[in-house]
């Protein structure tokens, strides 16, 4: 799925608090959203250094999987869709390979090969019309994630239709932060840290508190004010939300995620927070929701080994997993 369909308004904060060790936070753009790192350690220095590898570390991963830089693997790939395989560097590979992993789980709720839509929409909160069921199919007629061809002996990937395109809006931010936090947590005299992608958060280590971290939630309907908060070990958090994009028909609000086997804007849904061992994971998962709806949402991630949701719909009513255990203020 495109980048710009999935940059979502950040709604999880974190506080994170010096304990007889410096910190060090920065900032920044990067992958087309705000992204803040930060890093705990034994020094000012070291922890200085530890964010400037993690910024560089989200760099790297930019030009590796960005299909908006011409000189990419990925637009290597979709320029040679339904032409012949490309090679590729094992790291996409893997990631291509664990997407398609994602879609068989989701049964096509996720799907990298997203980035092929005809673009019919505009979320800009106004009043607009539905396209044509017509319109509708037409737009999502080289979305197939089964047309995407691995070949694990070359490394290649090939995509069978002329005009299919994959990319990584749906999963690129939580690869980058776990990776960044990988890179992050193994330089010596660091202790603990946060990278946030724009509401994918992944946290490890110490922060002085025997609780672990602190992550807020914020209401959708005034990201201002918090409905609880969790308190999470070495673990990610990641919420997708329509509050910013969305558009209004006929009196039903639609998301900013479509239905990549109908190319209907889903419904029902105002954002879907998930929680995690990864981010990567999590990023998908939280997207996928949108797709899937409440009870088949949850039924999926019920069935997942510690992974838990909050899901809020567009009535404002809050579900949860079956272990999620949110604290009220």
């Amino acid at each position: 799925m495109t980048r710009l369909s999935f940059i979502l308004l950040l709604v999880i904060s974190i506080q994170t608090i010096a304990f007889a060790q410096a910190s060090h936070k920065e900032v920044l753009l990067l992958m087309g959203t705000r992204f803040e790192l930060t890093a705990m350690a034994t020094s000012k220095a070291i922890a200085r250094d530890a964010v400037t590898q993690g910024i560089a570390e989200i760099e790297r991963i930019e030009y590796l999987i960005s299909s908006w830089k011409t000189t990419s693997q990925t637009s290597e790939i979709n320029r040679n869709a339904g032409i012949k395989p490309v090679v590729v560097d094992r790291e996409l590979f893997d990631l291509i390979n664990r997407s398609l992993k994602i879609s068989a789980l989701t049964d096509g709720a996720f799907d990298i090969s997203f980035a092929s839509i005809e673009r019919l929409y505009v979320f800009d909160k106004s009043e607009r019309v539905l396209p044509t069921t017509a319109q509708c199919l037409e737009s999502i007629a080289k979305i197939n994630y089964k047309d995407i061809i691995l070949n694990q002996a070359e490394s290649s990937v090939y995509l069978k239709q002329v005009g299919m395109k994959i990319g990584f809006g749906g999963i690129g931010k939580g690869y980058a932060a776990n990776k960044a936090k990988q890179l992050m947590m193994h330089i010596t005299g660091v202790h603990g840290g946060v990278v946030n992608a724009a509401g994918d958060l992944v946290t490890w280590g110490e922060n002085g508190k025997s609780e672990g971290w602190p992550v807020q939630i914020s209401d959708p309907k005034n990201i201002d004010k918090s409905i609880g908060w969790l308190s999470i070990h070495n673990a990610s958090v990641v919420t997708s939300g329509d509050y910013e994009k969305y558009f209004v028909s006929d009196g039903t609000r639609y998301a900013h995620i479509i239905n990549p086997r109908t190319g209907i804007p889903t419904t029902g849904v105002k954002s879907a927070t998930i929680i995690s061992p990864d981010a990567e994971l999590g990023d998908a998962l939280a997207t996928s929701i949108f797709v899937l709806g409440v009870d088949r949402g949850l039924q999926l991630i019920n069935r997942l080994k510690n992974v838990e949701a909050l899901i809020i719909t567009d009535n404002d009513e809050l579900h949860k997993s079956n272990n999620l255990k949110l604290n009220k203020y």
